[in-house]
């Protein structure tokens, strides 16, 4: 499965200074903090970990859905359309997908 390289590359560049680590898993640029996934790029958008206490403010949001694994709902993660990612669209949510990380345990 292909991913969107131009997206991969200014998520990696914006997450890699905050200790952030890049892998190529699953068909997509997964970021990781401490062993937990932040942030996927996945096709041309993201797949995104907000937390479950955030799914409502994001599911308002422009261009975002649930995101669905396996065929069911994955609860605090969104997919993000990569045409609305702009600079501060993006910065927005890697902001959030990194506060929700920031709070788990390391792996």
């Amino acid at each position: 499965m292909a991913y969107d390289e131009v997206l991969a590359q200014r998520v990696v560049e914006r997450l890699e200074p905050e200790g952030v680590v890049a892998k190529k898993m699953f068909g997509s640029i997964t970021c990781l903090l401490g062993g937990n996934t932040v942030v996927s790029v996945y096709e041309d958008g993201l797949w995104l970990r907000v937390g479950p206490d955030g799914m409502d403010d994001a599911l308002a949001e422009p261009g975002v859905r649930p995101a669905v694994h396996r065929g069911k709902p994955a609860d605090g993660w969104v997919m993000v359309a990569g045409d609305v990612l702009d600079d501060d669209v993006l910065d927005h949510w890697l902001a959030i997908a990194m506060d929700a990380t920031g709070e788990l345990p390391p792996k």
